[in-house]
């Protein structure tokens, strides 16, 4: 790949920090390690070493959208900050093209003895505009931070949120050609979150991004990529889909230490799983939905078994046998237009004793977001039905199908046993069912509404 193409890249990049138990080691690693030369003893350090990060590689292309993914500590801060040039690595290097605007630690680059207008224009300044430019652009940074006139204090007198808000005010009006964010929407409310996501989904159409998160759901809406640091180094690269999944199984796995162990199962989703055509041979005919009254959709619904592609885990103490999606109209079972009463049925069978089974299961777009799912324990843990080892055991869901718009879903269904708070995932399939979903009329939203009707009118003046 030219190097025009390559708007970041990082090779080999290392970064380690020295660690003293005492104040006093400081002063001794000053100064005996260039008087016990002359003593004739060998040196010596008075520090331990700490590797945020230990041998880094990896390249991002111009408008590529990145997450970065990984435990607290797992060097994903340090690493975002090497690359915007405000930490300096122990060995390796790193190459960016363009104007980087980061949002990264909370609060950093504001002097909080600085107003909030003050603090925009030192930031401006130090993303390289003018104050010429900053003063033109004022007007509208301050508008997208919304903090009234909170700008004109000191920022040590602003909440969490108001600093993320000015903070994001400014990268988001420097005309950046990189942006880095750190985990910082965490702390802004529902309705300035929304306006960064626009935001942010605008950006990446002509700019690359890198993009911090703990939310496996953001980072596979957001990035086609994922990078999944662990302990300082580069566990896995792949799309964001696969690397969250790797993620969200080791992440269980931490949890549940050494009580039990989670094996890999399946093979991977073979590329077009999730994009497969459906078999009927018209796929624009229009299909009659089940109420009369609701509008027409022309939804057509494609079900597709494929839990022996399905990937996972499981401890083996528990096995699902079937996913299955019912109509329960009597119509036939491999026809579904949305809107009509179907009943999904995950059947699984225990390999050792179960004091309390839990059945559950998730539907997930194609960028992995989870737009609705149910377990069975509101149910029945009313009436717990333990199961013995060998023993079958079966959960139904009875629900109306809702509207999908057109692209393709998985169905991830799980087997556990515990309680709420505490439970164990003895076995978990993605994409154990595929639902694909063509000519539908719905066009907003993730999920659709059955209307029952539209109407436009127009009414008097005045009432």
């Amino acid at each position: 790949m030219s190097s025009d193409e390559i708007a970041i890249r990082v090779q080999g990049l290392s970064k380690c920090y020295q660690i003293y138990d005492r104040p006093q080691d400081r002063l001794k690693q000053f100064i005996l390690p260039r008087v016990r030369p002359l003593l004739g003893k060998s040196p010596r350090n008075y520090f331990r070493e700490f590797w945020a990060l230990r041998d880094v590689s990896f390249e991002v292309k111009k408008g590529e959208v990145v997450g970065i993914i990984g435990r607290n500590g797992s060097g994903k801060s340090t690493l975002l900050q090497m690359i915007c040039g405000t930490l300096n690595p122990t060995s390796g290097s790193i190459q960016t093209q363009g104007r980087i605007a980061a949002l990264l630690e909370l609060g950093s680059g504001f002097n909080p003895e600085f107003t909030g207008r003050e603090n925009v224009y030192m930031n401006a300044a130090v993303l390289g505009l003018s104050k010429e430019e900053t003063d033109a652009r004022f007007d509208e940074i301050a508008a997208f931070a919304d903090i009234g006139d909170f700008i004109e204090q000191p920022v040590k007198t602003y909440s969490s949120g108001m600093i993320v808000r000015l903070a994001f005010g400014v990268i988001a009006h420097v005309d950046a050609d990189v942006l880095v964010v750190d985990e910082a929407l965490a702390v802004g409310d529902a309705v300035f979150t929304q306006k960064c996501m626009r935001f942010i989904r605008s950006f990446r159409e002509q700019g690359t991004l890198l993009f911090v998160s703990h939310d496996m759901s953001a980072v596979q809406n957001l990035c086609q990529t994922a990078i999944w640091l662990h302990q300082g180094q580069v566990r896995q690269r792949g799309t964001s889909k696969g690397v969250g999944e790797a993620y969200l199984q080791y992440t269980l796995q931490e949890v549940y230490g050494s009580a039990e162990k989670l094996i890999s199962v399946g093979q991977d989703v073979p590329k077009d799983a999730l994009s497969a055509q459906p078999e009927h041979a018209d796929e624009t005919e229009k299909v009659e939905t089940v109420d009369a009254p609701i509008l027409e959709y022309g939804a057509r619904f494609s079900v597709r078994d494929n839990l022996a592609q399905a990937k996972g885990w499981t401890t083996g103490a528990a096995e699902i046998l079937s996913v299955q999606l019912e109509r329960q109209d009597g119509k036939d079972a491999a026809s579904f237009e949305g809107g009509e009463r179907v009943c999904l049925r995950i059947r699984a069978k225990a390999h050792q004793f179960l004091a309390s089974p839990i059945l559950g299961f998730l539907v997930r777009d194609r960028l992995g977001q989870d737009l609705f799912g149910e377990n069975s324990l509101p149910f029945s843990s009313a009436s717990l039905t333990p199961v013995n080892a060998g023993q079958e055991f079966e959960a139904k869901f009875v629900f109306r199908l809702p509207m999908l718009p057109n692209g393709d879903y998985a169905i991830t269904a799980a087997v556990a046993d515990g309680t709420l708070h505490a439970n164990v995932e003895h076995h978990w399939l993605h994409d154990a069912v595929i639902i694909h979903v063509s000519s539908s009329k719905v066009r907003w939203g993730l999920v659709g509404v059955a209307f029952e009707s539209v109407s436009l009118i127009g009414c008097e003046e005045g009432k």
